[in-house]
């Protein structure tokens, strides 16, 4: 493998959820850590290209290896070019990914990437590549390095694998039981995170309110009080959460939405359907009258929360009643948002040998119906955004050009305004003016010296 004085270059591709692109960025802490490699932005650039798959996707595995298809020439010219496949399908396939394309050298799971260096070298050694798929004992986080941050938010994982058994996920199969990180090595690596400048952290998990980290003096700390204690972070000023199951949102964390201000005005809580009948066969564990609970006691302490949800449409066992019970459900609660699918089925899972006789047009003519109602209230959202004063933190120039820059306001949306770069990684206030369909536009509020004198830049334009 050639390598330049710096060490070699590495591409990642990156598919799923937050928890993908958290485990991506510690793959390339740990290659940085271990061979001083550098992350580039082009596969044709790399010594090394990772990817860093999802079982969610459907026709998961075929699309892998339709994404390798496209990299052989890039082998064909290097030979010593390393290509890996890790995350989710790597777990769930394992060898049968090398059997069927021999041009991939490593194949590794989430709870094995740390051992990224150990696996470069048997393939420098023997050039037959390598295999590690397992659950290992030791928790990953014993052995990656510290967590570098790349502008003003960073993921922070704090548990692994999930316990839920859902009969339509893979997750329990592929990333293994939940195991929470102990609280102190999660606050410090938020600490850790505040001293390089972030501003905002996600709590990440695949079932993140079922966090229960041991604690030093032999307690254990649940995710509400996690977000007391890293709101308490010199410079952490906003915290996220993802993804929560309505199982395990309780009374304890709705409260933290009362006493925590740094505790985001937003919630991601998958609720995937609104018939009892087919959440008893999703293996949910909580009804729609429970879910309806939980928010309306959220909406007691934020009553202009956003929401937003999973929906599956077509899970089998869902008819017509089945699914006017989620259309009822969507009416009663009002998402804002929603990352809705046509029930695709995954080998393995439960919900794979279960009968289903709808066909696929009606469940697309279901999903239409669905968004479109979504999509609603989502301009309803936008709309009451409209006049109000949105705390924003400045993440890049705006895609829009015109020299405007883009933050993300506590709701979780995308706001456009005219500013100076200099405000990029800074809270600011903006004055939302319009809503579009996906993103806000609106205006920097300037903020006066409280009195006549010497004051700093910062002073007369920050929020």
């Amino acid at each position: 493998m050639p390598e330049s004085v710096t060490g070699p270059s590495v591409f990642v591709q990156t598919w799923g959820c937050q928890m993908n692109e958290y485990d991506s960025a510690r793959m390339v802490d740990v290659l940085a850590k271990d061979r001083g490699a550098t992350r580039v932005t082009r596969p044709e650039d790399a010594d090394i290209i990772l990817l860093n798959t999802c079982s969610v996707r459907e026709k998961a595995a075929e699309k892998v290896f339709s994404q390798l298809g496209r990299w052989r020439d890039l082998k064909e010219e290097n030979p010593a070019l390393v290509i890996g496949v890790g995350g989710c399908v790597a777990s769930q396939e394992g060898h049968a990914i090398r059997e069927r394309e021999p041009l991939v050298d490593m194949v590794f799971g989430p709870q094995t990437l740390h051992r990224l260096p150990q696996m470069l070298d048997n393939v420098a050694d023997n050039g037959a590549g390598t295999v590690d798929v397992a659950f290992p004992e030791i928790d990953k986080f014993d052995h990656v390095p510290p967590a570098s941050a790349e502008g003003a938010t960073a993921f922070v994982s704090i548990m692994e694998g999930c316990s839920k058994y859902c009969s339509f996920c893979v997750v329990p199969y592929t990333r293994g039981e939940e195991i929470s990180r102990p609280f102190d090595d999660v606050i410090l690596e938020v600490v850790e995170l505040a001293d390089q400048g972030v501003k905002e952290v996600t709590l990440l998990g695949q079932n993140v309110n079922g966090y229960r980290g041991p604690m030093h003096d032999g307690s254990v700390c649940d995710l509400a009080m996690l977000v007391e204690h890293v709101a308490e972070i010199e410079g952490i000023e906003r915290i996220r959460f993802t993804t929560s199951h309505p199982l395990e949102f309780s009374d304890a964390l709705i409260d933290a939405y009362a006493r925590v201000p740094e505790l985001a005005n937003d919630l991601h809580l998958p609720v995937q359907s609104g018939s009892d009948d087919v959440l008893a066969a999703m293996n949910r564990g909580y009804t729609a009258a429970h879910f309806r609970e939980r928010i309306a006691r959220l909406r007691e302490v934020r009553p202009d929360i956003s929401l937003s949800t999973d929906l599956i449409v077509g899970h089998p066992g869902e008819g017509e009643e089945e699914f006017e019970a989620t259309m009822d459900l969507v009416e009663a609660v009002g998402f804002d948002s929603a990352f809705s699918f046509v029930y695709s089925s995954r080998p393995g899972t439960p919900a794979a040998d279960m009968a289903d006789n709808e066909s696929r047009e009606v469940k697309r003519q279901r999903l239409s119906r669905l968004q479109a109602r979504i999509a609603e209230f989502n301009q309803a959202y936008m709309r009451s955004v409209v006049g109000t004063r949105q705390r924003v933190l400045v993440e890049r120039e705006s895609k829009r050009g015109d020299g405007q820059l883009a933050g993300r306001a506590d709701c979780n949306r995308w706001v456009n305004f005219d500013a100076h770069p200099r405000l990029i990684g800074q809270f600011v206030d903006v004055d939302v003016t319009e809503a579009l369909d996906n993103s806000l536009r609106g205006q920097l509020v300037i903020h006066e010296p409280a009195e006549v004198g010497p004051s700093t830049e910062a002073e007369a334009v920050g929020g």
